[in-house]
């Protein structure tokens, strides 16, 4: 397959799941306007670089892929500061105990480390199998599936679900 076939392969892939995109660079820095400079900084990257894309059939892992490396590039470049919108700072003042709930458990994510919030993300929020999540992370299936227990297990205690025996 040529550069050019790729490259438009790639775009309109890109345009047909830029919501999924944005929904996880969103995840990662809580802002309109920092998750989509995320998304378009990814898709640059993106598509300056499709010719390194081997096998098109890896293009939504490679995406991805780019798409976790810029947000936690962002969110170290700007260390965890961000400006949150007036929706956002409305979403921190819970209406209902469900609501609250949600909103203690996208805390506890967002206090993972990077590495297990992007399994947790990937897994629940984008809803992808164990093995896309090994190739969008570039490690093995045995070691995502162990960061996933881990990750599950820091949840449940952060949210005092689970008591802590040691």
């Amino acid at each position: 397959m040529t550069k050019d076939e790729k490259f438009e392969l790639a775009e309109k892939y890109i345009v047909e799941n830029q919501q999924a995109y944005y929904r996880l660079a969103f995840s990662y820095v809580k802002n309109k306007e920092n998750a989509l400079d995320i998304v378009q900084e990814a898709i640059f990257k993106a598509l300056r670089s499709i010719d390194r894309l081997d096998e098109v059939n890896y293009l939504k892992t490679w995406l991805y892929r780019i798409v976790v490396n810029t947000s936690i590039d962002f969110i170290r470049k700007h260390q965890r500061v961000s400006i949150m919108e007036d929706d956002m700072l409305e979403s921190h003042l819970p209406a209902s105990e469900n609501e609250m709930s949600d909103l203690d458990l996208q805390e506890a994510v967002d206090q993972l480390p990077p590495t297990y919030k992007t399994i947790i993300i990937l897994r629940f929020f984008e809803d992808l199998k164990i093995d896309e999540i090994a190739e969008i992370t570039g490690d093995n299936v045995n070691t995502v599936k162990t960061r996933l227990y881990s990750a599950l297990r820091k949840l449940r205690v952060e949210m005092g679900e689970e008591q802590v025996y040691e």
